[in-house]
């Protein structure tokens, strides 16, 4: 007697867990909670409101994305997996407070509909939408982005060079530092981030270092991937002003990786499932990368560097995954036999 049922085939892994991909964007969002808290008490009232207009921005242009392409409220609110909002709020952490409220607004409307949503959707886009989206942002509106770096409203706890910058507005310690106008500081200071002016959310290289924790603790991330990285480009970054100075430079190391983007590129943007290589190997090879690109072009073009090096890190990732394979479980390499030439 035959049987109704279809047998269905799929693709391999099969694999079932409890966690979702909602699962994991919440865990992201309470991971970069620590560094929103402290960008609102750092630059007040303004950075919470380019937080919740960046965050607002890219919840409704996936929302009205999905209704033009007619689906219902009710689904729309089914599928809503919270990486709009991880997008909105890395956006917003990326920016300095000085930033027109306009800018979060067209950074995520891009970085949701043109990079996530017309590839297809959570999982299929070709980058990372907030490193595009913050991309965007900088060439668009370089002149509002790069410029009057607001510092926070508590004062440096250690001096050394937070001294030396205007304690409302200036350029990045970052800045500062590889134009070789600073070249005394506080470790404390890049640490903590205050008196340092810089970006909402990077400037609190603690608070960020306590989000990736979490999410080491919760297996959302595996945390070597990003020290790679960041180590990487603190070694690369001590050669480079070695040879440029002519004397080992060790002290550089500090304010390569406790200034600029780093930390918050390192554990929230580049650690993307969907936009990262899929081994072991590839992984250690991508992120090492990183941390030699982001070295060199800091040192070559004097500004942050690290979105457009994450982009550029996204696009060689199939290239990555094409060389860099798991070998299948059992497999046994053939060898090849020499024939015998007659005669």
């Amino acid at each position: 007697m035959a049987s109704n049922k279809l047998l269905k085939f799929s693709s391999s892994p099969h694999v079932k867990a409890k966690r979702t991909t909602r699962h994991i964007m919440i865990d992201v969002c309470i991971a970069l909670l620590p560094a929103v808290i402290m960008g609102i008490v750092y630059f007040g009232w303004r950075a919470a409101a380019l937080i919740a207009i960046s965050v607002a921005s890219s919840i409704l242009s996936e929302g009205v994305y999905l209704l033009i392409c007619k689906k219902t409220v009710k689904e729309i609110i089914h599928q809503f997996d919270f990486t709009s909002c991880v997008t909105g709020l890395l956006i917003a952490l990326s920016i300095g407070s000085q930033t027109p409220l306009y800018v979060p607004v067209l950074a995520s409307i891009f970085a949701i509909v043109v990079v996530k949503m017309l590839f297809g959707g959570t999982g299929k886009n070709l980058v990372n939408p907030a490193v595009t989206g913050r991309v965007f942002a900088f060439i668009s509106f370089t002149s509002v982005m790069a410029s009057g770096w607001l510092a926070p409203s508590i004062s440096s706890i250690a001096g050394g060079w937070a001294t030396s910058i205007s304690p409302t507005t200036g350029a990045t310690i970052l800045t500062e530092k590889l134009s070789g106008a600073v070249t005394s500081f506080s470790i404390w200071d890049m640490l903590l981030g205050t008196g340092m002016a810089g970006c909402i959310g990077e400037t609190c290289k603690l608070a960020l270092i306590v989000g990736a924790i979490y999410l080491a603790v919760r297996r959302v991330i595996n945390i070597i991937y990003p020290a790679i990285y960041i180590a990487v480009t603190g070694v690369v970054a001590v050669i480079l002003q070695s040879v440029t100075k002519g004397q080992l430079d060790l002290y550089s190391f500090f304010p390569a990786v406790l200034s600029g983007g780093l930390f918050l590129g390192a554990f929230f943007m580049a650690t993307d499932y969907t936009t990262s290589p899929n081994t072991t190997v590839g992984n250690i090879v991508y992120f090492a990368l990183l941390g030699i690109l982001t070295a060199v072009l800091r040192w070559a073009t004097g500004i942050e560097v690290v979105s457009f090096v994450i982009l550029l890190g996204n696009l060689l990732v199939p290239l990555i995954d094409k060389f860099i394979v798991n070998k299948p479980f059992g497999y046994v390499k053939v060898k090849k036999v020499k024939e015998k030439k007659n005669g």
